[in-house]
């Protein structure tokens, strides 16, 4: 496979848009052919490649695409697997897979030999979440946490990116609790999003009229969406206007967001633009996974007029905040995380949650980190486990390193 088809599955640009915009000889390029040179880099032999190539790059830059993006777009790429950074305990490399890998990131949990051998009342790490004192705040989640709840009251769009187990859920959690214990009078509308995808191969894709329904249903749960587009726009339009002068504000949540087609992300900036007089009517904020940012890029036109809206914040790893983030969890069930822990055992976590991607026939990598609160706790809970297994009476960077192997070759 070549860059190309990276590329165009990135910023959505579709073979028949390509081939389209492909002028040889007076003549546009059939999209048969653009299929064969990005997903098999078979290229037509009544074209010479040389001659084919920049006619492709000019496509691409007409398209919208920018010059970063056109090196190496013909070149094959094949990822290899991922492995582990820096000390990384050595793997067969027959074995190191990317699924080998990902183990680190499946759910564990306290086993109830772990709870005995280090008197631990309770997982604080399994349904441990009953109020707003048990989120952990580090400066970067703070600043998430506050840019949600001035978005909430204030309004704005706002997309809040992170990778899978870096704490999403539990700020909309956290955002949700806020409004109810303060009463704020902040209507949220949360469009379900079960088997939510971008397309209607993969599942079913979230589009404006469903979230046009989710909005009435929010503010007058007894009125019926009508059935014709324009219809339910304006009785969504009229309900949210009665609702604003009564003193309700609304907030739109879209979970999974990094599942909404182009068409909706599109269509979002019609919803964000509903105003009587000056006062918009709608507060949204998006929720999702890396590939939103990518949906996001400036570089794609198709969204542009909603990134020029959209604030963008994004979750980081907790790195060298694991240790405040082990001391807090346990704090909340009145344990001591010291009698547990050895210092080693806080290095190691970075250490091993880290990753270098590579692609064949390149020497450049790439490390990045892994280190979020669902891998942290899920490392910790396989250490906790092994350690009571073998008797230690603390967990050490060698139960940590010990731990990765034994999952490895689960």
């Amino acid at each position: 496979m070549i860059k190309l088809k990276t590329v165009m599955k990135k910023f959505n640009i579709k073979q028949t848009q390509l081939a389209k915009h492909i002028d040889f000889k007076g003549n546009s390029i059939s999209p048969a052919v653009i299929n064969l040179i990005i997903n098999h880099n078979q290229w037509p032999k009544s074209i010479e490649r040389s001659t084919l190539e920049p006619r492709i790059e000019k496509a691409l830059s007409t398209l919208g695409l920018a010059k970063e993006y056109l090196i190496d777009i013909f070149v094959e790429e094949t990822d290899t697997a991922e492995i582990l950074a820096d000390n990384a305990v050595p793997v067969d490399s027959n074995k190191q897979t990317k699924e080998s890998v990902y183990m680190l990131l499946r759910k564990q949990t306290i086993n109830r030999d772990a709870k005995a051998h280090f008197r631990i009342p309770r997982d604080p790490f399994t349904d441990e979440m009953f109020d707003d004192a048990d989120v952990y705040l580090s400066d970067d989640i703070r600043y998430v946490r506050a840019a949600m709840r001035q978005t909430a009251k204030h309004g704005g769009m706002l997309a809040v990116i992170g990778e899978s187990g870096s704490g999403k859920t539990t700020l909309r959690h956290d955002l949700i609790d806020w409004i109810n214990i303060n009463h704020e009078p902040i209507t949220v509308i949360e469009p379900y999003v079960l088997g939510l995808e971008d397309n209607e191969v993969k599942g079913k894709s979230l589009k404006s009229m469903d979230i046009s329904s989710a909005i009435i249903n929010a503010i007058d749960p007894q009125a019926k969406p009508k059935r014709s587009a324009e219809a339910r726009a304006r009785q969504m339009h009229t309900l949210l206007k009665n609702s604003a002068l009564s003193g309700r504000k609304h907030l739109l949540i879209i979970e999974e967001a990094h599942g909404l087609p182009i068409p909706t992300l599109k269509h979002l900036k019609r919803f964000y633009e509903l105003q009587e007089g000056f006062k918009k009517l709608l507060a949204i904020i998006l929720i999702g996974q890396t590939e939103l940012q990518t949906k996001l890029s400036e570089y794609n036109p198709e969204v542009r007029e909603v990134v020029q809206r959209c604030e963008i914040v994004n979750l980081k790893p907790l790195d060298f905040k694991v240790e405040e983030y082990v001391q807090h969890k346990f704090a909340r069930i009145e344990i001591d995380y010291k009698t547990l822990f050895d210092a080693s055992a806080f290095t190691e976590i970075i250490n091993r949650l880290r990753v270098v991607s590579s692609k064949r026939g390149s020497t450049e990598q790439q490390i990045r980190s892994l280190c979020y609160p669902l891998a942290v706790n899920n490392l910790i809970s396989g250490a906790l486990n092994l350690a009571a297994r073998i008797s230690a009476p603390i967990v050490t960077g060698e139960i940590i390193c010990e731990c990765i192997k034994d999952r490895g070759n689960v």
